[in-house]
């Protein structure tokens, strides 16, 4: 078959050639090309191709047909068989199944009726006291950790709640802030400060501020006090210092007052600048170590 089909292929594209030539030169052509190809005609000793070769072709060609056929049969046989043979294999695979299933549920049966009833009863009894004891078991563990999750959520939302009244209370702080700021009264900031004092008794800040406004007020003697409890609450203040120094300088008391203007300026140089400008401190312009601070800040 390898031989025969190039051979059988090669004699159909000849005899297609062949026919095919006197085709191509069917369009029109002159008296002289017609005279050649009658020439070629004449010439021609042996026909194109002989009925042998016809007939070997055909031959070849029906036992091919045939042998397909007989191919195509045998496959057919096959696959059926093949899918005969599966069904009785499956057949036999559930038969055996069945088989199987119905010796052990007999087995079990034959059991139940040696060891009797009561062993039975007692079997269930105890499943189910093993069941009961894994439920419970698994029951308290899952309530543990539900209830170390309810205190971690109580924690959290208790963390939440502080973090809001903080910023609650910080907002409220930096609203009166603002107020004091820009008020212009010494009575009216005093209100807002003792405001700022109601949500934090121990505003360090907040106190001086006060102490402040109360000497605008003229209420030397409070000012005073306030400044002494600034001082208490945060020893390292330096505005306390100076608050408690105009106070001091304000009622008379010098020696008092630059002491305390020495400590203000110890814990905060940038407060020298402000050393000329204090109005309270006009009673003190007598005192020599009150000069010497002023020439240092000509100086400096």
């Amino acid at each position: 078959m390898k031989f025969i089909l190039p051979f059988l292929y090669g004699v159909f594209f000849f005899s297609c050639g062949v026919i095919a030539e006197p085709q191509t030169q069917d369009k029109p052509a002159s008296d002289s090309n017609m005279q050649q190809a009658e020439q070629k005609v004449e010439t021609l000793k042996e026909p194109l191709y002989t009925p042998f070769i016809e007939r070997y072709v055909l031959d070849e060609i029906k036992s091919l047909r045939q042998d397909q056929l007989l191919m195509r049969s045998e496959m057919i046989d096959k696959i059926a068989n093949t899918k005969l043979e599966s069904s009785d294999r499956a057949l036999r695979y559930t038969a055996d199944t069945v088989n199987n299933v119905f010796f052990i549920i007999t087995a079990a049966a034959s059991v139940l009726v040696l060891m009797g009833w009561r062993s039975l009863r007692d079997i269930q009894t105890q499943i189910e006291d093993h069941v009961s004891q894994k439920v419970a078991k698994v029951s308290q563990e899952y309530e543990h950790r539900l209830k170390d999750v309810e205190e971690k959520l109580k924690r959290r939302s208790e963390q939440i709640i502080l973090a809001q009244e903080e910023i609650s209370l910080s907002n409220q702080l930096h609203a009166l802030w603002m107020r004091a700021g820009l008020e212009t009264n010494p009575q009216q900031k005093v209100k807002i400060y003792d405001e700022i004092l109601e949500l934090n008794s121990e505003d360090v800040e907040a106190i001086t501020y006060k102490a402040d406004a109360v000497i605008e007020l003229g209420e030397c003697e409070w000012a005073l006090s306030l400044s002494s409890k600034a001082i208490e609450l945060d020893v390292n203040y330096a505005l306390a210092y100076w608050q408690r120094a105009c106070a001091e300088a304000a009622l008379g008391q010098a020696e008092a007052a630059m002491l305390d203007i020495q400590i203000a300026l110890e814990k905060s140089p940038s407060l020298m600048t402000e050393l000329p400008v204090e109005t309270m401190f006009e009673s003190l312009y007598e005192l020599e170590e009150f000069q010497n601070l002023l020439d240092k800040v000509a100086s400096a």
